[in-house]
C-alpha cells in the first residue's frame, strides 16, 4: 500500500530531450497553454472549499449561538494547518507529480468540507452533554477539527501550481504571467462569494459547503486529465533553454548539479535573509486580506445594515477589482526605473491603510463599492508581489514550491491573527467603547502601517547589501590589478 502511494505521487522520469525543433514548438505551444489555464480554473474552484465560510460565519453563529471570539477560533483553524501545510506541502510538492498531487488534494478537501457541514445534522446545540460538556462546545470542537483538516487539505493545492508555473514560464514572462493567474484568487472568491450567498440564501448554510464540495471534486478529476508535469517530463527542454533566456551563471548551475534538495533548500531558504524579511511582511498582508475577507459580510451586515445581497455584492467588488489592483503590482514592479518591487509594495500599503479608514467613515453607499474594490486591489498588488514573484526571485527554481510555502507560512500565521485578533478586537471594543467594529478597522489599519515599516527594512537591507558587494567587486578588481603590474 505504501508502494502504491509512493508511485502514484513521486515525480515522473525525466524523457530523452526531442531534437526535432518544429514538433517541440508545437508542444510547447500547446502544453504551456493547458497547464496554465487548467492550475488557474483550479485555483479558481479550489476557493469554493475555502472561502465558502466568509459568508456562512453569520449564519453559524446565529443558528449554533457563537460568539465572535469563538467564530474567531473556529475560522483560524484551517489558517493554522494551512500555514504549517503549505510549507511541508511545498518541500513534498517540488518532489512530487503535479498531475497527481493537486486533484488529489482538491478531493480530500472537498471530503473535509462536507464532513464539516453535515457533522451539525448529526449534533445539535442544546442542553444535551457529552462528558459533562454541553453538546455547543462539543460541536464547537469537532467543527474546528474538521474546518482545520480542510486547511491541511487546502494547503497541499497551492505549492504544485507554483512549481508549474515555475516550470512552464519563462524568465522575461514569469511577473507579467503570474500576476494574470493570480487573478485566479480574486475570481475564486467572487465566484464563491456569490454562489454562496445563493445557496445560504434558498437553501441554508449547510448548502454551501455541500453542494460546492461536489463541484470541487468534479473538476479535481478534469484535472487529473488536464495536467502534466514539468516540460522534461514530456522530453522538452528547460523553457529558459528553449527561449534563450538568461540563466544562473556556469558556476551556480554546476554546484546545484552537485547539491541535493536539502542543500539547496538550507542555502535557498533556511539561510536566506531576504526571503525571511519577505515572508515577515507577507504575514501582514495577509491580516488585512483574510480581515476583509472573512468578516466583511458580517461587518456590513451589522455595522451599516446591510442586508445579505447587498453585502455579498460589496465583497464581490472587492475581490473582482483585486484581479485589476494584482496586474497592476506585476506591471508597475516590471517597469520600475530602479528595478526593485518593494516601493511598489510600499504606495499599495499607504492606499490600503487610507481606504480602510474612508471605508469606515463613509455614509454614502454606492461610494462603498468604489472603496471596497480599491481595498482589494491594494490587498492583491502586495500579495502577489511579497510572497509570489519577490520570493521566487529571491531564490532558485529547484526550491520554487517549498519557497513560496516558506513565505506562505508566515502569510498564514498573518491570517490566524487575522481570524482571532479580529474576532478578538470586535468584541474587545464593543465591551469597552460599545463599538465591536471600530477595533477591526483600526487593527486592520495597524496592520498596513507595519508592513510600511517591514518594506523600507527590507530596502535599507537590500542597499547595505548591494553597497558591501559592490565594495567587495571594486577591492577584487584593484587586487587583480595589482598583479597584473
Amino acid at each position: 500500500m505504501s508502494n502504491f502511494i509512493v508511485n502514484y505521487f513521486k515525480e515522473p522520469p525525466i524523457k530523452e530531450e526531442i531534437q526535432d525543433k518544429e514538433k517541440v514548438d508545437k508542444m510547447y505551444k500547446h502544453w504551456s497553454f493547458r497547464i496554465f489555464y487548467s492550475v488557474y480554473l483550479a485555483y479558481i474552484i479550489a476557493h469554493l472549499c475555502r472561502k465558502n465560510i466568509a459568508v456562512a460565519l453569520p449564519f453559524i453563529g446565529q443558528d449554533l449561538g457563537y460568539t465572535n471570539t469563538q467564530l474567531g477560533i473556529l475560522g483560524s483553524s484551517l489558517y493554522m494547518t494551512y500555514g504549517i501545510g503549505k510549507f511541508c506541502n511545498g518541500i513534498l510538492a517540488d518532489r512530487s507529480n503535479v498531475r497527481t498531487f493537486l486533484p488529489t488534494a482538491m478531493i480530500i478537501s472537498a471530503i473535509a468540507n462536507l464532513c464539516f457541514a453535515y457533522s451539525a445534522v448529526f449534533i445539535t446545540p442544546g442542553h444535551v452533554s457529552f462528558f459533562g460538556l454541553p453538546s455547543s462546545t462539543i460541536l464547537l470542537w469537532i467543527l474546528t477539527f474538521f474546518w482545520g483538516a480542510n486547511g491541511w487539505f487546502q494547503s497541499m493545492i497551492f505549492p504544485p501550481i507554483a512549481k508549474a508555473l515555475s516550470y512552464w514560464l519563462s524568465k522575461s514572462e514569469r511577473a507579467t504571467k503570474w500576476s494574470i493567474w493570480s487573478t485566479s484568487h480574486q475570481l475564486g472568491v467572487f465566484t464563491t462569494v456569490m454562489l454562496s450567498g445563493i445557496l445560504i440564501g434558498h437553501f441554508g448554510w449547510k448548502t454551501a459547503f455541500g453542494i460546492e464540495a461536489v463541484i470541487v471534486i468534479i473538476t479535481a478529476l478534469w484535472l487529473f486529465e488536464r495536467l502534466r508535469d514539468k516540460p522534461q517530463s514530456l522530453g522538452l527542454p528547460d523553457i529558459d533553454v528553449y527561449k534563450h533566456e538568461k540563466i544562473d551563471e556556469p558556476e551556480e548551475e554546476k554546484k546545484k548539479q552537485t547539491m541535493s534538495y536539502f542543500e539547496m533548500f538550507r542555502k535557498y531558504i533556511v539561510c536566506n535573509k531576504i526571503l525571511w524579511l519577505l515572508s515577515i511582511a507577507y504575514a501582514f498582508v495577509y491580516v488585512i486580506r483574510f480581515g476583509t475577507e472573512d468578516w466583511f459580510v458580517k461587518y456590513l451586515m451589522e455595522y451599516k445594515g446591510d442586508s445579505l445581497a447587498i453585502a455579498t455584492a460589496k465583497l464581490s467588488s472587492l475581490a473582482v477589482v483585486g484581479s485589476v489592483g494584482a496586474i497592476a503590482a506585476g506591471w508597475f514592479s516590471d517597469r520600475s526605473s530602479s528595478g526593485s518591487r518593494i516601493p511598489i509594495n510600499i504606495i499599495f500599503f499607504i492606499g490600503l491603510g487610507t481606504c480602510l479608514f474612508l471605508f469606515h467613515i463613509n455614509t454614502f453607499d454606492p461610494f462603498d463599492y468604489i472603496l471596497a474594490a480599491l481595498i482589494g486591489a491594494f490587498t492583491a498588488g502586495p500579495q502577489l508581489l511579497l510572497g509570489g514573484v519577490c520570493a521566487l526571485e529571491a531564490t532558485s527554481k529547484e526550491v520554487a514550491s517549498a519557497a513560496l510555502g516558506f513565505a506562505g507560512m508566515f502569510g498564514y500565521v498573518g491570517a490566524v491573527l487575522s481570524a482571532s485578533g479580529t474576532g478578538f478586537m470586535i468584541d474587545f471594543f464593543q465591551a469597552k467603547f460599545n463599538n465591536g467594529w471600530l477595533g477591526a478597522v483600526i487593527f486592520w489599519i495597524s496592520s498596513s502601517i507595519i508592513g510600511i515599516i517591514m518594506c523600507l527594512i527590507i530596502m535599507a537591507y537590500s542597499s547595505a547589501k548591494a553597497k558591501k558587494l559592490q565594495a567587495a567587486q571594486i577591492e577584487e578588481q584593484t587586487e587583480d590589478d595589482k598583479i597584473e603590474v
